[in-house]
């Protein structure tokens, strides 16, 4: 099989339960070469953490300063303390596991277990697994509403997000996805609005975390991957995917009219995307270039490109908005690049 972008390969994978999803992902990281020189900032690696095998994608609690990395092809949940830079813990979970997501209030964690078609409910403070969630067909994405302890799951085959009590731990909902491939998810908690990327069908899903319905279908053009949110701003950032070895690029779209309003072109095979709202910034990485986009948000430009390692891949994204410090998934060297943000 000859994979044409990532989600579509990584979903092939896990319906096919093969040893590793992201070892089908656009192979890129032998054949990189004339995508032009990295723009170096302020914003500089400082330090690289080993975790399990094809880590994805990311998450923060800022509370504790602590980062949670799902790692697919090992099964587990590497967690990384934000002060030492080190793996305190590896918690195992289901096969394949792929989102993560953190309420900070409740210092719980959320694992989507992709080819198991469940939910791991992870205490943050003793590292274990309390609780497991049926879901849909091959859950992707996770995200979560602190405000109303409300999680909601991306199901990429059933083509729904299923919504999660946090205080029960029980699917009270099952929101249908009128298009293919349902992947990124995010909550914008202030406007209790959840945004959702349908890889195949190139659009993104606008749900009323009131109601539990599609209030809008915003079409973004081909592959839309990750998706984040700046609740300060009510403005949306999707990461686009090209063609293989081919610049990609960012939309921004405005929360409060559901339409695009920039394009912003960043590296090749643009996969996460992460904001920071204190230091008004966007992460995104660069699947097929080894690099992470460094976005203005206020002038929507890229103010510098930076390389997180020899033939690296990296994917999932997540920010400290407390310490500014990004954390970056490389499923190809099995690490966490650590970002310091710029001095003040």
């Amino acid at each position: 099989m000859r994979c044409t972008q990532r989600v579509t390969c990584v979903v092939a994978a896990a319906v096919a339960g093969l040893a590793s999803v992201t070892t089908l992902a656009v192979a890129s990281a032998s054949a990189r070469g004339g995508l032009g020189q990295p723009v170096r900032g302020c914003i500089t690696v400082t330090a690289t953490v080993p975790v399990g095998r094809s880590p994805e994608q990311v998450a923060v609690d800022p509370k504790t300063n602590t980062a949670y990395v799902a790692n697919v092809s090992h099964s587990t949940v590497s967690v990384i303390s934000g002060r030492t830079h080190t793996v305190t813990a590896t918690i195992g979970v289901a096969r394949y596991p792929y989102g993560v997501a953190v309420d900070p209030k409740t210092n719980t964690l959320y694992v989507t277990n992709s080819t198991r078609g469940s939910v791991s409910v992870i205490s943050g403070r003793t590292n274990t697994v309390t609780a497991t969630i049926r879901v849909g067909r091959t859950p992707f994405g996770v995200a979560v509403d602190p405000k109303t302890n409300t999680i909601y799951v991306t199901n990429a085959i059933s083509r729904t997000v299923s919504v999660i009590s946090g205080r029960t731990n029980t699917v009270t909902a099952t929101i249908p996805i009128a298009a293919r491939f349902p992947q990124g998810i995010v909550v914008n908690p202030k406007t209790n609005t959840i945004y959702v990327t349908n890889n195949v069908a190139h659009s993104v899903s606008v749900i009323s975390g009131r109601t539990n319905t599609v209030t809008a279908a915003i079409h973004v053009a081909r592959f839309p991957q990750g998706v984040a949110v700046d609740p300060k701003t009510n403005t949306i950032y999707v990461a686009r995917f090209g063609p293989v070895l081919i610049a990609g690029t960012v939309l921004v779209i405005s929360g409060q009219t559901n339409t695009v309003t920039t394009t912003i072109h960043v590296g090749a095979g643009p996969v996460g995307v992460a904001v920071d709202p204190k230091a008004e910034t966007v992460y995104v990485t660069n699947a097929d270039d080894g690099t992470v986009a460094v976005i203005s948000a206020p002038t929507d430009t890229v103010t510098a490109t930076i390389p997180v390692g020899t033939f690296a891949q990296p994917t999932g994204v997540a920010v400290n908005p407390k310490t500014g410090t990004a954390y970056v998934a490389d499923t190809a060297t099995n690490t966490v690049s650590v970002l310091a943000p710029c001095p003040k």
